[in-house]
This record gives structure tokens, C-alpha cells and sequence, in this order.
């Protein structure tokens, strides 16, 4: 079992996350333990409601690519896992190019985790047509393939017109594409264009949409990656595939018996054909999370 872990960088508290050593200092915390990636999400725009909302769900996020530039040059093995890239917000020509170029920096590090998106207001700020998100979403993914394969490329798509273009550069190890999402949908994408699977599971903090659309039980989970295989298969999908998703059970950060707990949920996804298990630790301030991913590491990462 492999885990990724959330990196703090939407907290903006004066100087404790968003700077050049704060950054530094999560990033070689994380290499130290032995946390096999780490991750940022993105919003370029988030709605401001949503942003400050008093539930706690809202928050900032760094620019992921640009971001990951920085931890790549920091650390030597650190996974560097967007969760996830909205994948609908920008022209795929560009996302093709700023993978390509964070996996050639990184010598091969990225795992380019994707999604449709849900926030409506985002999509509206940055011109991007809400309802039609799931068929730019799969256009990209078709693009993002043709131009990292190297070469000349000839795509008419609803916004853009290839007509013998040659995006660079062309990693020689292409990054993993993780897709990100629960529902049905998803399990398809997941099958026909991805590398990997990474769902969620339900809770009632959550938006109603992403509520529905949650994994709820370890049986539905298990039943799910069945049924992507199978579309695998059918689609003579041979390559490697992973399916990342966090343990449903609580970790305290303190106890052995909570380890052990989370220990036996982690064998419980292991069980179902789960291979990362993805991870956020509290943050009440730098100094608490390193702590934490230490602990981690010790308690976690080193009895398995």
C-alpha cells in the first residue's frame, strides 16, 4: 500500500504555509516519512461565498503546477499528485504542456489527478460553459494523449482547432492519469482514458452533489472497481491501474489504538483492490502538521 498526503498550501495563516521554506520544510517532512506523494487541489477562482463559507469546506489553493515546480526542486522522491485538476478549466494543449514540463523537471514524479469540477460559479469566472463539462473533460483527455505521444497534431475540438501543431515537450515516462469521482460516469472515464481511479467516500459535510455521488461502503467500492476492470478488459486495457481513496476510519494522530484501526481499514480497502490511500492531516498550525506526517510515518508507514 502506498499513501499520498494532503499538503496544507491553501492555508493562508501569515507564514505558516505559503511561503518558500514553509513549503520547503512540508515537503521534506513528507520525503522523511516516507509518504510516498503528496498532494494540492486547484481552484483558480473559486466562488468567495464558498471560500469563507463557515462549514470549514471552503479554502485557498496555490497554483498546483507552478507549486509542485518548487517541491519537485526541494525534495528527490516525492510523489507530486494534483487531487485534482479541474480538468474542464483550461484549454487541454495547456495542461498537456505544464504536465509534460513538471514530469521532465521532476524526472517522472507527477501523477496528473483530474476531474470534471462542480463549482458553477468557478466555471462562469473563467468562461468555461458548466453543462458541458463532462464532454471537455473526455476531449481532454483524448488531446492530453495525442500530445504527449510526440509529433505533429491534427485535432478540431469545440474550442480549438489543431491543424498540425506539435506540442513539447514529450516525457519519455508518461504521467499517470487518475481520475477523480464516484459516480458511474467516472468509473468509465476511469476505464477508457486513465491510469487510475481515485474516488471518495460520502460524508455529511460534503455537497449534496458530491453527497450523491460519494462512495459509501467498502462492498459498493469493491463492487465498482470490479465493474472498471471488467470495462478494462473489454477495452483490452493491459497497463498498470491504481484506485486511491482514504480509509473511512478517523486517525487521531496520537494513539497506537487509533493506528491500529486505521491500520485494519487500511487492509480493508487492500482487500477490495485499493492501492493508495490518501490522507490529510491536521494542520492547526506548521509545526502541529509536520509533527503529524512524522508520527505518521513512524505509526503508519513503518509497521507496514
Amino acid at each position: 500500500m502506498k499513501f499520498t498526503m494532503g499538503m496544507p498550501l491553501g492555508d493562508i495563516t501569515a507564514g505558516e504555509y505559503q511561503t518558500p521554506s514553509a513549503i520547503k520544510a512540508i515537503a521534506n517532512a513528507l520525503e522523511t516519512a516516507n509518504v510516498n506523494a503528496g498532494y494540492l487541489t486547484d481552484h483558480p477562482a473559486p466562488s468567495a461565498e464558498w471560500l469563507h463559507n463557515a462549514g470549514g469546506q471552503g479554502h485557498d489553493a496555490l497554483d498546483p503546477f507552478t507549486t509542485f515546480g518548487f517541491v519537485a526542486a526541494a525534495t528527490t522522491k516525492l510523489m507530486l499528485h494534483t487531487n485534482i485538476l479541474v480538468m474542464p478549466y483550461r484549454n487541454p494543449f495547456l495542461t498537456a504542456k505544464s504536465a509534460a514540463t513538471l514530469q521532465v523537471i521532476s524526472e517522472g514524479r507527477l501523477i496528473l489527478g483530474a476531474g470534471a469540477g462542480y463549482q458553477k460559479v468557478e466555471f462562469e469566472a473563467l468562461g468555461v460553459d458548466f453543462h458541458k463539462r463532462g464532454v471537455i473533460f473526455d476531449e481532454a483527455l483524448e488531446v492530453i494523449r495525442m500530445a504527449w505521444a510526440g509529433g505533429s497534431v491534427v485535432k478540431e475540438g469545440r474550442t480549438f482547432n489543431a491543424a498540425g501543431n506539435e506540442p513539447r515537450p514529450t516525457p519519455a515516462v508518461k504521467p499517470p492519469i487518475w481520475i477523480g469521482g464516484g459516480s458511474g460516469k467516472a468509473v468509465e472515464r476511469a476505464a477508457k482514458w486513465g491510469d487510475g481511479w481515485s474516488p471518495f467516500f460520502s460524508a455529511p459535510t460534503m455537497s449534496k452533489a458530491n453527497q450523491e455521488s460519494g462512495i459509501h461502503t467498502v462492498a459498493q467500492l469493491g463492487e465498482n472497481i470490479d465493474k472498471l476492470n471488467d470495462m478494462r478488459a473489454k477495452l483490452n486495457k493491459t497497463g498498470p491501474f491504481d484506485i486511491a481513496i482514504g480509509a473511512q476510519a478517523k486517525l487521531d494522530f496520537k494513539t497506537r489504538a487509533s493506528a491500529d484501526t486505521y491500520l485494519e481499514s487500511v487492509a480493508e480497502l487492500a482487500e477490495v483492490g485499493v492501492t493508495w490511500v490518501m490522507i490529510e492531516p491536521p494542520h492547526p498550525n506548521r509545526e502541529a502538521y509536520i509533527e503529524n506526517v512524522q508520527w505518521f510515518g513512524e505509526e503508519i508507514i513503518a509497521r507496514l
